[in-house]
């Protein structure tokens, strides 16, 4: 990388601190802590909270029409992301391990906290539980296409994307043969998981 690349890397992680650090504010303002990768709310915050939830009767009683024909579209969508990532993981453990490239942590892409959240009722709390699946595999199936394009093709696009994996900056620049030809499999082996990267 570039030392411009270098600077602002540096200044994107300065942001991430402070974005935690807002965070942190925004937890103690809404009266709850994160233990062991758990919401603990305080007992009058989570009794309160409890009082103000709507139950499931009356949320489909409420239900503008809209939603609730469209419901079957949105639910009938869990069998294609079932069958995406069977096929992602299936084809990691196979084929991550044969390039020498790190696998990808389940965990770190998907987050289901909101089922904690005690103004919520039952429906709420699948509909919260269906998206965190939906968004936390599209997270997981990104990094793992992103490694793998890394290992494979690493050149950026001559267009600018409206967004990209956390891997793309590293990427040559499209057009670039020398650079390409010389540091391909330096780059191939260029994760932080690999603190003794293994030969090409």
């Amino acid at each position: 990388m570039n030392p411009r690349l270098d600077e602002l890397m540096a200044r994107i992680r300065e942001l991430q601190t402070e974005l935690e650090a807002e965070l942190e504010q925004k937890r103690a303002r809404f009266s709850y802590h994160l233990e062991n990768h758990r919401v603990r709310f305080e007992q009058e915050v989570r009794d309160l909270q409890k009082r103000l939830r709507k139950s499931s009767l009356r949320y489909i009683l409420e239900a503008r029409f809209r939603h609730l024909v469209t419901a079957p579209v949105i639910y009938g969508a869990i069998f294609p992301l079932l069958l995406a990532d069977l096929a992602i993981t299936v084809y990691q453990a196979i084929c991550f391990p044969a390039y020498g490239i790190p696998k990808v942590r389940r965990s770190d892409h998907f987050v289901y906290d909101r089922t904690w959240l005690p103004y919520l009722n039952t429906i709420e709390k699948i509909n919260c539980l269906y998206c965190s699946y939906g968004n936390g595999l599209m997270s997981y199936g990104r990094e793992i296409i992103g490694r793998t394009e890394q290992y494979w093709c690493p050149i950026k696009h001559a267009r600018r994307a409206r967004s990209h994996h956390e891997h793309y900056e590293k990427f040559f620049d499209y057009g670039d043969v020398d650079t390409y030809r010389r540091e391909l499999e330096r780059l191939r082996r260029d994760y932080p998981e690999l603190k003794d990267p293994p030969g090409p």
